[in-house]
Order: structure tokens, then sequence, then C-alpha cells
């Protein structure tokens, strides 16, 4: 049995070698990771969203009133176009159609039947003229002949006793009532009425329909001629009064009593008519005027006018009615992949060239797609004929990307959009130009934010940009120069000067929603009246003063590489707040007759009092609401340095039988700075505060010092996490050692003055 370590040839040890990972290897390590895979999810949903947004499954609306084609615009498909007059003629017609409902009361005819038979019964009672009630037979007198020189007249009583013996006796008066109910009975079904109530051109003026009263819901009626129940002068009531008697006189008798009491039995029923125009109406079909496949919608060289405009609409909807189902997942797809892999590649590039805050985490990514959508989603509903201020929300949106993160990132960002806004809209290469123009000269243009009105300028000059690119485009794209073009040139100028003044309304809510900071609210968070400056005056006047200096010498460090130098002054009025709570126990504080309070304490305890003043300063920033990038400059301005003054006290009081002192219970929690301005604080804290302990300020002294503290701390790895750059960290030391120059300049010494 062979012993130690077995022999490998040279084939195993080949084998054994591990080589770098490849290219492909990392990348697919990097997909396979749960981070990137949720990023990849999330913009595979905004893609989706804004698919929906758009309706990338059918192709957009492309005219706007007053563009003028470059050649005619013909039908693809056959459609047709509601004609509003012609239909509504079609409803008058149908209306003037609709037979009147009326209800039938018989009652009254049935009452005035058994009333003539009473009559004639109480006239048959008499045996002569005189026994008779004058008013009554005065009922039946007929009218007096025209010309009275051919009149054959009887006398009165002659006629009264014509008349009596025509209905003497039972059987008379029951042939009587026969007789009236063949000549009444008619009406009572069909009714009687003087005239129509309803005016001529109102429905339908020859046939009515009739039901009797109190029929049941719904009524049953029948429909009548009008001629059949219009009583006029009633000649058809007395023709037929005479087919029925010989002696024509007792006709005409009988009719005259009659025609005074006849009375209309019809009453409109308003409810059933209003039903049958409403039916009618309703019943008619719209009126549509055909529009053949290949026919002339629009002429070219001619403005689109909005007659027009809506005869394109109906083609265009005709068109999407007919594309079949493939087609339209096919495009919906293709715009989802296309959207998909823009943002991607917007995401690939901020992650390896610039990194930042929206690499770091997925809420900034979460919120920065959210707005994205929103964003789009404006657009297209603010595009209408009506408004076209598509360029509002684009704007918005480039403006918000270049405050919150960078202007490259935003003029990324703000392409894609700008191409997905063109595509949801069907316009050509002239709106993408302007679009992508506009937004370019307003992020260009926003730089540093120090004043209100900033943004306010730069919408007008945005504005101005707009206005001059919309005509030259226009130009370019063969339409005319006229009123129209300067119109809606004037239209995309002010939406974009809009964008300056809604942004100004904004910035307050978007610095407070993305947890970042304006040169102009730090102008304002920079005033020494803050409350908490005042109280630090108050309790650590020293520290406030150190604090001042800090912020004037990191103020032009940060500048020098191009960092914000005014986040540094303020975050340097602010990095000692904590030291307020227990301002006794840090030098600066302590009179020169004071005792130090350090001495008391063991370099544990003094070193947990030092170090305590980060998390006090930060619980203080936050009950103050201060925002986040101070807060978060005050944890980091001492990173997680050693506390090297209590550490070398503890390693000198130690008994070397307990062991090395822990390293890690003298250094300050941390992190270390994140940002290029955290570290210049930390730098110009550490100079300011070394610096008062020269006793010599010379130059060249200032500039070791410098050095030294630079190199340490470099050496220690505080500015690892930083991103600062060995050139950088140069540039400061060069601008704090010129800060620190003037400071602690040489002045000339006056002889004392001579007391008389």
């Amino acid at each position: 049995m062979p012993f130690g370590n077995p022999i490998r040839t040279r084939s195993d040890r080949v084998a054994a070698l591990e080589l770098p990972p490849g290219t492909w290897e990392r990348v697919w390590a990097i997909l396979r990771g749960r981070d990137t895979l949720a990023r990849i999810g999330l913009i595979l949903l905004s893609s989706v969203a804004i698919c929906v947004v758009i309706e990338a499954w059918n192709p957009p609306f492309k005219y706007r009133t007053g563009y003028t084609p470059s050649h005619n615009i013909i039908a693809r498909v056959n459609f047709t176009n509601p004609n509003p007059e012609a239909t509504k003629l079609a409803q008058l017609r149908a209306r003037s159609q609709v037979r009147y409902v009326y209800a039938q009361d018989a009652a009254p005819l049935q009452q005035l039947r058994a009333r003539l038979r009473n009559t004639i019964l109480e006239l048959t009672a008499a045996a002569e003229l005189k026994d008779v009630d004058p008013q009554i037979w005065k009922q039946f007198q007929l009218p007096a002949p025209a010309d009275k020189t051919q009149s054959t007249e009887k006398p009165p009583e002659e006629q009264f006793q014509e008349f009596r013996s025509e209905f003497t006796g039972t059987d008379k008066i029951e042939r009587l009532e026969q007789i009236l109910a063949v000549v009444l009975g008619p009406y009572e079904q069909r009714g009687l009425i003087d005239k129509l109530p309803q005016e001529p051109g109102e429905g339908n003026q020859d046939e009515i329909r009739v039901h009797p009263v109190g029929q049941a819901e719904p009524p049953q009626t029948v429909k009548v001629k009008v001629v059949d129940v219009l009583l006029g002068d009633g000649t058809a009531i007395r023709d037929n009064l005479r087919n029925h008697f010989d002696n024509k006189d007792i006709a005409d008798r009988l009719f005259a009593w009659l025609r005074p009491q006849l009375v209309p039995t019809l009453k409109i029923d308003m409810e059933e008519t209003s039903q049958a125009i409403k039916k009618a109406v309703g019943d008619v079909a719209p009126v549509k005027d055909p529009y053949p496949a290949g026919a002339t919608l629009a002429e070219a060289g001619k403005p689109l006018e909005p007659d027009q405009i809506h005869l394109l609409r109906l083609e265009y909807a005709s068109v999407l009615a007919e594309r079949p189902m493939y087609q339209k997942i096919t495009r919906a797809v293709a715009m989802t992949v296309m959207i998909f892999t823009a943002l991607v590649l917007c995401g690939i590039y901020m992650r390896f060239r610039h990194g930042g805050p929206l690499a770091a985490g997925l809420t900034r990514q979460i919120v920065i797609l959210f707005v994205a959508v929103g964003t789009v989603a404006l657009a297209r509903w603010i595009s209408t004929d009506r408004w076209r201020g598509e360029i509002l929300p684009l704007l918005l949106f480039g403006m918000t990307t270049a405050i919150v993160y960078r202007p490259v990132f935003a003029l990324l960002l703000t392409g894609v959009l700008s191409l997905i806004i063109v595509m949801a809209l069907g316009q050509g290469l002239p709106e993408l130009i302007l679009l992508m123009g506009v937004a370019t000269t307003a992020i260009l243009n926003l730089g540093r934010i120090r004043t209100r009105s900033k943004l306010i300028f730069v919408g007008l000059f945005a504005g101005g940009v707009a206005f001059l690119m919309s005509v030259g485009l226009g130009l370019i794209d063969d339409q005319p120069f006229d009123l129209i073009l300067m119109s809606h040139s004037a239209i995309v100028g002010l939406w974009t000067l809009t964008a300056g003044f809604v942004m100004t309304g904004l910035l307050p809510f978007i610095e407070h929603m993305f947890g970042i900071l304006t040169d102009l609210s730090l102008l304002e968070l920079g005033d020494v009246s803050h409350p908490l400056l005042q109280e630090m005056v108050r309790r650590a006047p020293s520290t406030y003063n150190h604090s001042i200096t800090v912020g004037s010498i990191a103020e032009a460090a940060a500048d020098t590489i191009g960092a914000r130098g005014l986040l540094c002054r303020v975050g340097a009025y602010f990095h000692d707040i904590g030291k307020m709570l227990k301002p006794g126990y840090f030098i600066e504080n302590q009179g020169p007759d004071e005792d130090n309070r350090h001495e008391s304490l063991v370099p544990a305890m003094s070193t947990l009092v030092i170090i305590a003043h980060i998390k006090d300063g930060s619980d203080l920033a936050r009950q103050h609401h201060l925002p986040q990038p101070i807060v978060d400059m005050i944890a980091q301005h001492h990173g997680t340095q050693l506390v090297e003054y209590f550490f070398d006290r503890a390693q000198q009081q130690s008994d070397p039988q307990n062991g090395e002192v822990d390293e890690s219970n003298f250094r300050y929690p941390g992190p270390k700075p994140q940002t290029k301005e955290a570290a210049v604080l930390m730098l110009a804290d550490a100079v300011e505060s070394a610096s008062r302990t020269l006793v010599d300020p010379a130059p060249a002294r200032i500039e070791s010092l410098v050095c030294e503290l630079a190199e340490h701390r470099l050496d220690d790895g505080q500015f690892d996490e930083s991103g600062l750059t060995l050139r950088e960290l140069r540039a400061i030391e060069r601008s704090l050692v010129m800060s620190l120059t003037s400071i602690y300049h040489g002045r000339i010494k006056y002889p004392e003055q001579k007391t008389a």
C-alpha cells in the first residue's frame, strides 16, 4: 500500500488547472443572480404595461387636423359614414307616420240614445202641441230654408202630429232604438272627435288607433280612419238617419236634436302615443353613406379638415375590425420585445458604465419604471388632435430623471420614451427629432437648480427651440409655410414653456419622493438660522465655528473635482450636531481652565462617548426632518476610522496577560463614505481639526499635514466605496492646502501702543 501523496501525471495536472471564467460565463453568472432576474422581470412587466397603454396590437391613427398630405389618401377597405341629417329626416318621417293612440269613452253616446228615446216618449204622451214644453219641441225644429219664397212649410200643429204619429206605439219606439243603435253604434266603438289635437305633420293624419277607456294594460287598440271619427257638420249621421226613414223630415228632426248633443268621446293617450313614437323612431336604422375601397378620402396638397379626419377615423376603425387575430398578436409581441430590449440596454449601460443609486437597489428601478409607464400613458392621452401635448409629459420625465439621476441617463431613457411615443402616435421621423431635440435642450440646460426661476427660464429657452424646430421640420416634411404651421409650432412651444412652470411646482414633491436635494433646497437648508444650527451656537459654539470652517473648505475642494460643493457645505454645517448633547466631552468646547472629563473615564468609555455623536447626530437630523443625503453624510463623515488616541491609551493601560486590545471596539460604526461628497467632508473635517494643533501653521507644514491625513485614510480603506480616484484625491489635497493656508496666513505684528 503506497504512502504519502499519490503521484499525479501531467494530464491530471492539466485537467486540474482552472482558468478564469470567460465573458459568456460571467454574463451567465450575472443573469442567474436573483437580483438580476428581479430587475429583468420588472422591465418585462413595464414593457407589457406600456404595450397595453399604447394598444400595441393595433397600428396607430397618424393623421391630425391641418396636416397637408403629399399624396392622395385612398380608402383601404369598404366602410360607411353615418349621415346624421338623413337619419334625422328618416326619423321625422317615421314620427309623422305614427298613429296616435286615443281612449274611447262610449258612455256619452249611450246616454244620448237613452235621452233621445225618453224625450220622444214625452212628446208622444201629449195629445196636442200646446201640451208640450216649447223648449223641448224647439230642439226638433228644422232650420229655415234659405229661399223662403219657395217654402212649403206645414203648420206647427200638423208638423207635431206627423212627428208624434211616427213614434207612437211600442213597436215604433223599439224600431227607433234599433235605428239609433245602427247609426250611433259605430261611433260608440270608434269614437267621435271634433278635430285632431296633433299639429299638421305630427303623426299620421289619416289613421289613429283607439282603445276603450279603462282597458287593462297593455290596451288592445284598433286602427281607425280619421274620417270615420271626425264629427264635422254631422252629414254622415244625417244621411244614415235618412236611409232608415221614409219621411226625410223625421230624420232631419232627429238629427236637429242630436247634432247639438254630440260631444267628442276620444281623448288622446299621451303615454301610449309617446311609446309608439319612441318605438317608431328607435326602429329607424341610421342612414349611412357608403365609401368603397379605393375612394379618395383626402387630396394631396390640401390641409386635412375635421370632416376628413372623421372619415379617416371611420376608415381606420374599419381596417382594425378586419385585422385577423394573428396580426394583432404578432404586432403586440414585436412591440413588447422591442421596448423590453431598449429598456434592458438602458439598464445595462447604467449598470456597467455609471452604476449609482439606480443600480444599487430595486426601489429606485421600480419608481423610475412606474414613472416611465405613466409618462407614456399621459403622453398618449394628451396627444389628441385637440391638445397635441405629448411633449409635456416627456419633458417632465426628462427633467425629473436629470435631477434625480444624471443627465446622461436622462438623455438615454428620454430617447427611448420618445421613440415609444412616436410609434404609439404613428408619427414619423420629424416628430421623433422634435421630441428628442427639445428634451435634450431642456436636460442639458438644466444644470444645478439654485434659483426658483431656473426651471422657468429652461422652459422658455426650450420653448423657443421647440418653435423653431417645429417650423423647420414642418418645412422639411413639405408642409406649407402658413398660419396652420405657425399655430401648431406655437402650441408645441407653449407646452414646452408650460413644462418649466409645472416642473417648478413639482420640484418639492420630486425631492421628497426620490430623497434628493437640489441646490435650491440646499441653499434654503444651509441658512444659519436653522433651529439646529442656532441650538449648536448656544450649546457648542466652538463646534459650530469648526463646522462653518469645514463647510467653506469642503465646498471649495468638492468644486475642484466637479462634485457638489454646496452639498458638502451644507452637510458640513450639520455633520457634528450630535456633539450638542455632550459638548463638554469634546476638546474644542473645553475651556482653558476646565479639566478634561476623559481623565476620569477608561478609554473604552471615552470612545463610546466620542463615537455616540454620530448616532446622536443622525437621530437629531431625522427628528428635524433633514433630507436623507444630509443624514447619510452625518453617519459617514468618520467612516470606520479608529479612535487612535483612546486606542493607544487602552493599549498602554492594558495588561499583557489579558491579551491584546480589540481594535474593533475603538472604531466608528460607519459606513464608509459612499459618495465623493462624503469623502471630501471626511478629509476636510480631519484636516481642519488637526490644523488647529499646529504651533506654526506654515504652508509647508499644512501641506505635510494634509498629505499625511489623506494617505492615512487612503491606506485605511476609508475611500474605497466613495468612487474617489487618486487624481481627484490629489486635487482635493491641493484645494485643502490652499484653503487652510489662506485661513492661517501670516500677519504683520504691530508695536504695542504706548500709554501717555
